[in-house]
């Protein structure tokens, strides 16, 4: 099993390098997740983040823990160090053992950024995304997003080559703007799920008109999507035609008609593992797999 993971999130902050995606992925399977925030490590400490506050360190709005700038100090070496970010996030699995393949979507520099109006000053301008999802909560006048890098970005080493071959591609309920859009927008990837002889299926992220987490709703908006799973299907478009999915999996209750694209409907919020493992076999059941 290999999971190909976004990397527009991923930003230079205090001199060392974060990547959110990777290490949630690594660490919630690897069992060092905070299970209350959902993200970072578990049992943390927030000692360096005191200290940078007192130093007057910008930006203060954003925190590093303690267990989890080791994470980042360790790649920053390694990257510095000339190792590419696939090698170095497969040097990282082999402490935490996440049981499946981690590979970034790409080892080249393609972050999300976004347009828009400071509530500051009225002018606009192009900010990362962090800044705009952690600082301003997406609660600002926002133009577009932009993925820079992606335009000359190709995929890992083993991206394209385990869509291709792969027995099925599961298309996680992720923000389909800046999280599978950034995975699409790197050379290679789209057309390796239109080339690919498995079937792809896609899981709605949205659930009777709301996201099942984050801010997927701000980020259709700005790209003119309406936040139902109809739409979002129709976003992501049928392989018959220019697009991607062969199936898409809504929930229980939410009607949706894509055309091209086989739907059906299952419990998708992940309220618990045996429920998302549920949302697997329900997957994989509209892909012909029978475990």
């Amino acid at each position: 099993m290999t999971a190909v993971v976004n990397v527009g999130d991923d930003a230079w902050m205090f001199g060392v390098r974060i990547c959110p995606d990777l290490d949630t992925c690594m660490y919630t399977l690897g069992g060092g997740i905070d299970p209350e925030r959902g993200w970072g490590h578990r049992d943390e400490t927030w000692h360096a983040k005191e200290e940078l506050a007192a130093y007057g360190v910008q930006p203060d709005w954003f925190g590093l823990g303690d267990r989890d700038l080791a994470t980042h100090l360790v790649r920053t070496q390694m990257l510095r160090a000339g190792y590419p970010l696939s090698q170095v996030t497969e040097a990282l699995c082999r402490r935490w053992n996440p049981g499946v393949r981690l590979l970034p979507a790409s080892d080249d520099r393609s972050e999300t950024h976004v347009v828009i109006t400071d509530p500051e000053d009225g002018e606009k301008k192009a900010i990362h995304f962090q800044e705009w999802w952690v600082r301003y909560r997406a609660q600002v006048p926002t133009d577009s997003f932009a993925f820079v890098g992606a335009d000359n970005a190709t995929a890992a080493p083993g991206v394209t080559e385990a869509i291709e071959g792969a027995d099925v591609v599961l298309i996680a309920p992720s923000n389909p703007v800046v999280s599978i859009g950034a995975i699409l927008g790197i050379g290679g990837v789209r057309a390796a799920l239109r080339a690919t002889e498995a079937p792809v299926i896609g899981y709605s992220p949205i659930i009777a008109g709301k996201p099942l987490r984050g801010m997927a709703d701000a980020c259709l908006t700005v790209i003119g999507v309406e936040s139902t799973s109809e739409a979002v299907g129709a976003h992501y478009g049928a392989r018959s035609g220019t697009g991607i999915l062969d199936g898409w999996l809504v929930h229980s209750g939410d009607d949706a008609v894509v055309e091209g694209v086989t739907v059906r409907s299952a419990p998708l919020l992940m309220s618990e593992p045996a429920v998302t493992a549920e949302m697997v076999r329900a997957g994989l059941d509209l892909a012909g797999i029978t475990l």
